[in-house]
């Protein structure tokens, strides 16, 4: 094969979205029957084209493979599983007479139909973004379907652009499947990689033939720890797979990117394989000081790709010290290029597109654009020295050390109270003299619930806009929420739930509405990440000491509770999330930034039960997302993270249940830790993984209330009752009634309400049924 030059600057993605999320629109109107699929292709290439250009214009050269073909219409680990043909055998008759699958097919795959489930969801690594869980069997056929990979880098050519094909790498596509559901005991989809390999050598061949000089296979399953294999089997079938691909004649320049943490011992495997290009996340990572010489040796004949620009934070950063890192990695090759230490698809698109966020904090911050640029900088400076980069070096230190002495990112009074902390702050009462002065709450059986949010009607966002916009009024906006509220406890009143919530039509998001709330968060206009397929969010800014000015849910929980007789919970996002789920500074330890937090909510909390509130849940949807891949890095991460929630819930008086949520956080990896937590009731996502967790949950001896959830809103799908009801019967075969709620797998806001409502009735048929069950159980006894 032909040797190529690798770009001096490159990024390793780019959001896909669009700038204002165009693609988001484009694919739901597909869905909704309003466009066909030749009009979404249509706008899908001309979003792909306007990338090109915007990338080029910020320094990324046309000619080099410096720019990443990393498009996808839903999920990057679902258009590998459709290239190698991984296609459940449920979902067989999506496939066309050549084994493929059309853009309806995919979309189908990715939610569901009929009696068909979606592929589970599950959050990729430690970020929000969530990939669909591929499910290997022994007897999955692996086929190359690359019409849509060659058909994106020929687009860019026909642009004027040498593009880079950007694919998931067969070893981390492999360790993030899981077996299908009649796969043997002892089956892993690893055991699958000598048939898989070979497909993606075809794939190399095939984009050599058409020209594409570099190829990125994703591989960050390398860096983690946290994989359910052995690591020395990991670092063996990366050598193996990698030997195999290396080893082609007529095939493009393979570039290994290893995004979220160190490489460590995985280096050493990497450096011994034909791949010509390496990357290295030095953000998250550091370099080895000491390596051995053959791997020293090995490392000298390839590109090394330094990932030294954050592609997970926002803030500018200190590019100096970036610069630094890119060249200690010198002494290793003499051929080192500048790279964003991850794909930027986890950070919004360009700062300077908020032009309502305060200009002294958008000065310390860098988007997506921005961070291309500082790509483009930092590689200037590599190839025609330090001094040409000097002045943005300097402007971006200046930026910093003004960050660090402004009003309101240290406060003395948040500082000194989170020091005052003893360890009564962070206990309640035992759990059995909670569980009895709860009784008053009067709760059946099985218990019914939801997670907190109904569905976000049109009318609701349109009052929330012209609020925004001043076009209506505080008083105005109020009653339409009341009403709105008083809708929502009325139907849930006529299904049957037993504890209800007010459906938080007044919140935005369940992060941006605390941040609004609290001081030491900004927030912005256009700052869209994806969250998983058309699914966007807008992360918030924490760059301050963080308090709580006011009361931030009472009144809307109170007037609530005020129209029923029955239990309404007041509903908080935990400390955690609402780190995990916004930008945080960087400047300080995340622990101590968690505290903070959990104050403000252990505040509200005392005023939610002094307004009468009984049942008060506090999510933690990212408790597992944020665990550290190292394995070392772990029990620090636990006893904070744990330490926040118990200290915002420590003050809760043993008649308070206190509920916490957890959705798609592969609950038995952190089962010891929401053991910890100590509330009263957590419920889980279970409903798309078919109540897997529930073996987890009876083999880890876990003793409080439990809802495992059993209709998955992720999917426009209705479950039947009858399905529902095999769910519950299946947790009730392992988890004790007593025990046992009954609740979806999240919150509904991104559902519509005769689906909604249609569901529910379903889960209260099935609870009922599975009452009565348990009743003639009894009976015969």
């Amino acid at each position: 094969m032909t040797a190529h030059a690798f770009p001096t600057g490159t990024i390793l993605g780019y959001p896909r979205i669009g700038r204002r999320r165009e693609l988001k629109r484009a694919v739901e109107a597909f869905w909704a029957g309003t466009i066909d699929a030749d009009e979404l292709e249509a706008r899908a290439a001309a979003l792909r084209a306007a990338t090109r250009e915007r990338l080029a214009d910020l320094g990324l050269d046309r000619a080099t493979s410096a720019i990443p073909e990393s498009f996808s219409f839903y999920d990057q680990v679902l258009d590998a599983a459709i290239t190698v043909g991984a296609v459940p055998p449920r979902f067989a008759g999506l496939r066309d007479a050549g084994g493929g699958v059309d853009l309806a097919g995919y979309f189908t795959i990715a939610r569901g139909v009929g009696d068909s489930a979606p592929l589970e969801m599950t959050k990729w690594f430690d970020s929000n973004y969530h990939y669909l869980v591929p499910e290997i069997g022994p007897d999955t056929v692996f086929t190359l379907h690359a019409d849509r990979i060659l058909a994106e880098f020929a687009e860019a050519k026909a642009q004027g652009f040498l593009t880079r094909p950007v694919v998931v790498g067969p070893v981390t596509f492999l360790l993030l499947a899981k077996p299908a559901d009649d796969a043997p005991a002892g089956f892993g989809p690893l055991d699958r990689l000598g048939d898989l390999v070979p497909v993606y050598g075809q794939l190399l061949d095939r984009l050599a033939a058409a020209g594409a000089e570099w190829v990125q296979l994703d591989e960050p399953a390398l860096v983690s720890e946290s994989i359910d294999e052995p690591r020395d089997r990991v670092l063996e079938s990366a050598a193996t797979a990698y030997d195999a691909l290396g080893a082609a004649d007529a095939r493009p320049s393979i570039f290994v990117a290893a995004p979220y943490g160190a490489l460590d011992d995985a280096l050493p495997v990497l450096a011994a394989t034909p791949v010509e290009a390496i990357g290295l996340d030095l953000v998250r990572g550091t370099l080895a000081a000491q390596l051995d010489p053959v791997t020293e040796e090995s490392l000298a004949a390839k590109t090394l790709v330094a990932g030294v620009i954050d592609g997970h934070n926002v803030w500018r950063g200190d590019l100096a010290a970036a610069f630094a890192r890119v060249e200690a990695v010198q002494h290793l090759s003499g051929a080192v290029a500048v790279s964003t230490s991850t794909s930027l698809l986890h950070v919004p698109h360009d700062v300077d597109a908020e032009t309502s966020l305060d200009a002294r904090l958008g000065s310390w911050l860098a988007f997506a654009d921005q961070k291309v640029a500082q790509v483009a900088t930092l590689a200037r400076g590599l190839g025609e020295g330090r001094e040409t980069i000097e002045t943005a070096l300097d402007e971006a230190s200046a930026a910093l050390a003004d960050r660090t002495s402004a009003p309101g990112v240290r406060v003395p009074a948040v500082r000194d109270r989170v020091t005052a902390l003893a360890d009564r702050d962070f206990a309640r009462a035992v759990y059995d003299e909670r569980v009895a002065a709860q009784q008053s709450l009067d709760l059946p059986e099985l218990p019914t619930t939801t997670i907190g949010s109904f569905p976000q009607t049109g009318d609701i966002r349109r009052a929330r806009a012209r609020l925004v916009k001043g076009e209506l009024d505080a008083d105005g906006y109020r009653q339409l929420m009341r009403a709105e509220i008083e809708r929502v406890v009325r139907l849930q009143e006529e299904i049957g739930l037993d504890v209800l919530v007010h459906g938080e039509p007044e919140r935005n998001d369940m992060v941006q509405y605390f941040a609004e709330l609290l001081d030491g968060f900004s927030v912005t206009e256009h700052g869209w990440v994806q969250s998983y397929g058309s699914r966007c969010t807008r992360p918030s800014i924490l760059w301050g000491d963080v308090s709580r000015p006011a009361p931030m849910t009472v009144e809307w929980s109170s007037y609530a509770q005020s129209l029923t007789e029955k239990p309404v919970k007041g509903m908080l996002t935990g400390p955690v999330t609402i780190l995990a789920w916004s930008f945080v500074r960087d400047d300080q330890p995340l622990g101590d930034t968690a505290r903070q937090v959990a104050l403000a909510l252990r505040d509200e909390i005392a005023d939610l039960e002094r307004a009468g509130i009984r049942v008060i849940q506090v999510d933690e949807p990212a408790l597992r997302e944020l665990l550290p891949l190292k394995l070392a890095e772990q029990p620090a991460y636990l006893d904070w993270s744990v330490g926040a929630f118990r200290l915002a819930t420590g003050g809760a008086a043993s008649a308070t249940q206190v509920h916490t949520h957890l959705c798609y956080s592969e609950f038995g990896v952190v089962i010891d830790a929401i053991k910890n937590l100590d509330a009263d009731v957590t419920s889980i996502e279970a409903a798309r993984s078919r109540m897997e967790v529930v073996d987890d949950i009876a083999a880890s001896g876990f003793a409080h209330g439990i809802g495992p959830g059993v209709y998955d809103i992720h999917s426009p799908r209705v479950p039947s009752a009858v399905e529902v009801q095999a769910l519950l019967e299946r947790a009730v075969a392992e988890i004790p009634a007593s025990r046992l709620w009954v609740n979806p797998d999240c919150g509904l806001k991104t559902r519509g309400y005769d689906e909604t409502v249609a569901s529910l009735e379903h889960i209260l048929e099935a609870a009922r049924a599975v009452r009565a069950e348990l009743r003639e159980s009894v009976l015969a006894e």
